[in-house]
């Protein structure tokens, strides 16, 4: 939705951005023998590139270590891809499943469609994954944004994992994959 002076326009639009970037400038903050002398100031200073608000909008972010050569020879992961995309087809059944029954029309299909008070009926933790969120929402000064986004990947872990409630090990996990922007 755009808001203008003289109006609002509405386009649909369906993203799903998933973006990568280096820790620093150089590439190598975890590795003290190819780091710049900068560090970790450089690393502080290039990711500060990225706004708040954008950084906000960002659900999972996941810090991905160097694979040595060591690690290429390793054995495949025990979970395969299509072992792995049976459970997010799941997911998303159940999703679907929740939906069409506590939804009124226009019904959101996935987790990520659903807000208000929609999304705080479907994705109330447990007691203690209340008092976690709420603790974390102080500690990480959370958006109201923020505070919503981690309900809905908390609710969908707990979807992935067969899960009819959300629990406290869902927020944490949901937590763990927010980050503070840089300079907050």
């Amino acid at each position: 939705m755009i808001a203008r002076a003289n109006g609002h326009v509405t386009y649909p639009a369906r993203v799903q951005l998933v973006a990568a970037m280096n820790p620093c400038r150089c590439g190598h903050l975890d590795d003290p023998a190819l780091a710049c002398a900068r560090a970790p100031k450089c690393a502080r200073d290039y990711q500060s590139k990225i706004s708040g608000p954008l950084f906000d909008r960002i659900d999972l972010h996941v810090e991905v270590p160097a694979v040595s050569a060591g690690d290429l020879g390793l054995p495949p992961p025990a979970e395969d891809s299509a072992t792995v995309a049976a459970r997010v087809a799941a997911a998303r059944a159940r999703q679907a499943a929740r939906f069409t029954a506590v939804a009124e029309r226009p019904r959101p299909r996935v987790n990520a469609e659903a807000d208000g008070a929609l999304l705080e009926r479907v994705a109330a933790p447990d007691a203690a994954g209340r008092t976690l969120l709420g603790q974390a929402a102080e500690k990480m000064r959370l958006t109201a944004r923020g505070y919503h986004r981690v309900l809905r990947v908390a609710r969908t872990l707990a979807d992935l994992e067969g899960a009819e409630a959300v629990r406290r090990i869902h927020v944490a996990e949901a937590l763990s994959y927010r980050r503070i922007a840089p300079g907050m």
